[in-house]
This record gives structure tokens, sequence and C-alpha cells, in this order.
């Protein structure tokens, strides 16, 4: 049997753009999606702590260095810039590798810089 578990999560980052004529997807700084194992055309789900929408999309990797959190084509319809987002990747797990399984979650400032890594979540933790 197989689980589907978180396997990275970037906390609290900032939109820092909504471009409603893209494509699709979310584009991310790609340091950012180093530190938590998020790659290109992954599968994510995008919650919006303002408006409480959610959302799935693809990833499309941004430039380095910039703290680039883009959300495009009709996902821009549920972010506004400045809103503050979860994005969150899950992977599927077998039994035998649940208790071996450390997810990444990169807790993010203001200007969508990496303040701490968690590699799981404090009970009860508000941030």
């Amino acid at each position: 049997m197989f689980r589907v578990m978180m396997n990275g999560k970037i906390h609290r980052a900032t939109v820092t753009e909504a471009n409603l004529n893209y494509v699709g997807s979310i584009t991310i700084d790609e340091d950012i999606l180093d530190a938590v194992g998020m790659v290109a055309n992954e599968k994510v789900q995008i919650v919006n702590n303002n408006n409480g929408a959610r959302l799935e999309t693809y990833i499309i990797p941004g430039e380095r260095g910039t703290g680039t959190i883009c959300l495009n084509g009709a996902a821009a319809r549920l972010v506004q810039v400045g809103d503050i987002v979860i994005i969150i990747s899950y992977c599927y797990i077998s039994n035998e590798e649940l208790h071996s399984h450390q997810p990444k979650v990169a807790i993010m400032d203001e200007h969508n810089r990496i303040i701490n890594i968690l590699h799981q979540e404090p009970v009860k933790t508000v941030m």
C-alpha cells in the first residue's frame, strides 16, 4: 500500500506577481525549489491564506535569487500581489518508508527568503 504524504512545503510565501495572460502554472524562484526538493512540472497545491482559495497547478522554475512567486493563467484570479500562500508538494510513500520519510518545509519571510528549513512541523505551531 502507498500513502500520499507531504514531501515539500513553502510556508507563507508572498505572491510577487499574478499573470492572467500566461498559459498557466506557478513560477517559483529556483533556489526555493531546490531547498524544498520541488522540481519543474511537479504538481503542487496552493493555499491562499488571504482568501482561503485552494488550487492545484504545476511548477515553472523562476530566476534564482529573485524570490519570485507568480501565479499564472486562471490561477491569477485567485490571488493578489502581496497575498500569503502555502505551496505543497506530495509524494507516494510505501508503509515501509513512512518512518524514514522527512519532508522539507521552508519557512519564509516577507521577502520570500528562507528563514528556516524544518523536516517536521511541530505540534500546534503558529508561524
